[in-house]
């Protein structure tokens, strides 16, 4: 579902060329839940960066699914990240002026996929029926976090992508929070890949994989 091949990038930094990543390869199949840790400044967002199309590789080919990453153009990466991504950062980007409902299905009806059984199943998952004429301001970080996985998955990614996506929150509530989203995964049978710091987290997931210098070790 997600292939990876001798992925590089360089960034310069203080007037030198600082390689980040060395030639990745990483492979998750569909409905994979994978770790991905590593000291900071390893990599690992810039990884998930490029997978996500958000920034361009400098070598080295992403595959998701039938199309290659790096051969799209910039409205071909937007339709990508759209349609068949769920991104999940430590900042929640929920959009301010919308409630809770309707920030949950704000990605799956700007690519046309709202499907109203599983927005409920969603907002029932995700205990979120009380909250849902709230706005962002109004929600705790755990509740805010839950909005965001909601509207990853709504519109039933292929691969889901989340950067750190407990790290603004307690132990408990991450807790919580992960294993909410591993099991609605599991129910939409995507692919997960976690950017995560904490070993005890990584560990509730199907596989981890370290970057260090550049390289999954």
């Amino acid at each position: 579902m997600l292939s990876v091949r001798h992925l590089t990038k360089t960034y310069r930094a203080a007037g030198e060329q600082v390689a980040v990543l060395r030639g990745v390869n990483l492979e998750i199949a569909a409905g994979e839940r994978v770790a991905l840790t590593g000291e900071s400044g390893s990599g690992k967002s810039t990884l998930l960066h490029l997978i996500a199309g958000l920034d361009r590789a400098d070598g080295g080919d992403i595959r998701l699914a039938d199309k290659l990453v790096g051969d799209l153009t910039d409205a071909g990466r937007a339709e990508l990240r759209r349609d068949r991504l769920g991104l999940v950062f430590q900042q929640f980007n929920l959009i301010p002026s919308l409630n809770v409902e309707d920030n949950l299905a704000f990605q799956a009806r700007i690519a046309g996929r709202h499907e109203p059984a599983w927005h409920a199943e969603l907002v029932e998952r995700l205990g979120l029926g009380h909250l849902l004429k709230r706005y962002p301001e109004q929600l705790s970080g755990g509740q805010q976090q839950r909005v965001a996985i909601g509207r990853a998955l709504a519109v039933k990614p292929l691969l889901l992508l989340a950067d750190e996506p407990t790290g603004n929150l307690d132990e408990a509530t991450a807790d919580q929070v992960l294993a909410l989203t591993r099991d609605l995964v599991a129910r939409t049978g995507c692919g997960f890949l976690m950017v995560t710091h904490s070993a005890r987290l990584a560990a509730t997931l199907d596989r981890q994989i370290n970057l260090h210098a550049g390289l999954i070790a």
